[in-house]
């Protein structure tokens, strides 16, 4: 079963880097509790999020306002269903050409080869900062 997880968490990562959003969104359950906390009313892309479309709109905003200059991952951990994903990434942000850099944390739970919870923790208020011009 670990498997599947590691499974799950490469192609998470594959398809994100490719910025394929057909293949990423299909990682995604139907239903999924999602949630990245942040200051929604600057960065609309932040928030809780219960479907695979809803994880779709959020990826198209989030790359429409974002262009990745770097990511780094320190260690992934994985057990039966669950995987955490930790590293540090760098991206500009288009409306203000501010460049965040922040740590990260994403926390998933896999089952059926479906990604059910998906939290991101980031630096949320140099997001915020780096979204004000």
């Amino acid at each position: 079963m670990k498997d599947n997880v590691n499974k799950v968490v490469k192609d998470f990562l594959k398809y994100l880097g490719e910025r394929n959003l057909t293949e990423l969104t299909q990682l995604f359950s139907e239903t999924v509790d999602w949630y990245i906390p942040g200051d929604e009313t600057k960065a609309t892309w932040l928030g809780i999020r219960n479907t695979r479309q809803e994880v779709s709109d959020f990826y198209e905003l989030l790359w429409k306002n974002t262009q990745p200059i770097s990511a780094n991952i320190d260690n992934i951990f994985a057990d039966e269903e669950n995987a955490v994903i930790v590293g540090e990434f760098s991206t500009k942000m288009v409306k203000t050409n501010n460049i965040l850099n922040s740590l990260f944390c994403i926390q998933m739970r896999i089952q059926n080869n479906k990604i059910v919870r998906y939290r991101l923790l980031e630096d949320s208020f140099k997001v915020s900062k780096s979204l004000t011009e």
